[in-house]
């Protein structure tokens, strides 16, 4: 029976704000390798295994992130399933299983793996999917369980029983208790991972939450495809109840069973999280970037566009961003998401966007902003076109660095190259390309009574992007 990686890509991890952001989630950082982000990873995690092509499932406003990391990975035979709102891991697992049978006639295996999970033991991650799959083909439905190196509260656990059993899943527990279950050896975190055949995880949700089951199969029934994605009914997924798998199946079902994994896992949460995952110098401190620290002990420092000098301090967390300082307790890690609440409190969009904001062409940045102009950089690759569009408030001035633009401006169409310009009155239609073999770079500086991003009319777009 052949094995399909299911990643679940949705989330935003705002406990690792300034960096995880909304438009650019925990999951698509390079947090833990600076190689490969958490989503690549786990992609690759799946390498050493013979496996099927894979099945991500991710919010909407991550699918260009996620088909760019693909490919950038040359993955090209994934099947991108978007959701308009997330529904939980019940509903997200349930279209993925809906997608692997549509796909093929054969049931298959689905190895159900979070985006953001770290690790590093690949040889006791494949011999627990060894032994999982044993009886995964026999119709059981597997969860994984991360033996506990620590009292931890922060996740749930699983109680082990005789021959693979799950005797009990518990809620994530105090201080006491988690010493408790460490000190008694019967007790694995709850990894959030698993390993079931399509038809008998469909088979489990549709006896025990079909509520849930008939909600996605309604929505999936109505899919369309949409370039490299599969969009399902917006409205018919939303009316899904959201559940969680273990609430919707493994706690309701018979045929559970729990595999250990003895090697290194982390779900890399939070700040202090990645802290302890992390290589640590002589003074323990985890050091990323343009960083300076003298007499600074038992701290996480990175730097992402500037040099942060740290002089005699102990278990801070500093993480610096072009637009964003975070200075923090390591042990006050929790609490970000006050912050991140905050700013979206306050209307303001730290906890959105980056300086540097990604789209499907490419890339931009504001380098300044005043009341009636902004100047951005903008980087189009090669071979890619912005939207045709128009601007109701604001006149723009394209300047080329480097590259080849092809711009239609109004009735005209221009090649400009490297110190060419031209300038976009107000109300003309217009639209940029790049033609060339290497990216396109250039200056934009927009002037107007208003400057925001939804002031774009679009007529066509390659992307399918109406907004």
């Amino acid at each position: 029976m052949k094995v399909i990686p299911v990643i679940l890509s949705g989330g935003v991890g705002s406990r690792l704000w300034p960096l995880s952001r909304k438009f650019y989630p925990k999951q698509c950082l390079a947090l833990a390798d600076a190689r490969l982000s958490l989503f690549q990873s786990t992609i690759d995690r799946t390498q050493g295994l013979q496996v099927a092509a894979p099945i991500v499932v991710c919010n909407e406003e991550h699918r260009f992130l996620i088909a760019q990391q693909l490919q950038d990975m040359g993955v090209t035979n994934a099947s991108i399933l978007l959701e308009q709102e997330g529904r939980n891991t019940a509903p997200a697992i349930a279209l993925a299983a809906l997608e692997a049978q549509f796909k093929s006639s054969e049931d298959a295996l689905l190895l159900v793996l979070p985006a953001d999970h770290v690790i590093r033991d690949s040889q006791a991650f494949n011999e627990a999917i060894k032994q999982a799959a044993e009886f995964a083909v026999a119709g059981s439905l597997v969860t994984f369980g991360v033996q506990p190196t620590r009292p931890e509260t922060g996740y749930g656990y699983i109680r082990a029983g005789a021959n693979n059993d799950v005797a009990e899943f518990v809620e994530k527990p105090d201080p006491a208790t988690a010493e408790r279950y460490l000190a008694s050896g019967d007790y694995l975190w709850n990894s959030g991972m698993f390993l079931f055949s399509a038809k008998s995880f469909l088979g489990e949700l549709s006896a025990h939450r079909s509520d849930i089951y008939q909600a996605v199969s309604n929505a999936y029934e109505q899919r369309s495809a949409d370039l490299d994605f599969v969009r399902v009914d917006a409205d018919l997924f939303s009316a899904c109840p959201p559940e969680s798998i273990d609430y919707a199946v493994m706690e309701q079902t018979q045929k559970a069973k729990v595999v250990p994994y003895a090697g290194d896992w982390s779900d890399i949460g939070a700040w202090d999280a990645l802290y302890d995952y992390a290589d640590k110098d002589e003074n323990q401190n985890v050091v990323l970037g343009d960083v300076m620290a003298e007499g600074s002990q038992n701290c996480l420092i990175r730097s992402e566009s500037r040099l942060i000098a740290a002089v005699g301090v102990d278990n801070l967390v500093i993480v610096e961003t072009a637009d964003a300082v975070l200075v923090m307790d390591k042990s006050n890690s929790q609490d970000v998401k006050k912050i991140v609440k905050r700013i979206q409190q306050e209307g303001r969009e730290e906890h959105m966007y980056h300086k540097q904001v990604h789209r499907p062409w490419g890339s931009y940045e504001t380098v300044d902003l005043g009341d009636r102009h902004q100047v951005k950089r903008i980087m189009v690759k090669p071979g890619e076109k912005l939207s045709v569009q128009m601007h109701h408030h604001r006149a723009e001035h394209w300047v080329v660095v480097s590259g080849t633009a092809k711009v239609q401006n109004g009735e005209k169409e221009i090649l400009l190259t490297e110190n060419e310009s031209t300038y976009i009155p107000v109300g003309v239609v217009h639209a940029l390309e790049n033609p060339g073999k290497i990216p396109l770079e250039l200056v934009e500086v927009q002037s107007g009574s208003y400057l925001g991003e939804d002031d774009i009319v679009r007529f066509s777009d390659r992307y399918g992007r109406s907004k």
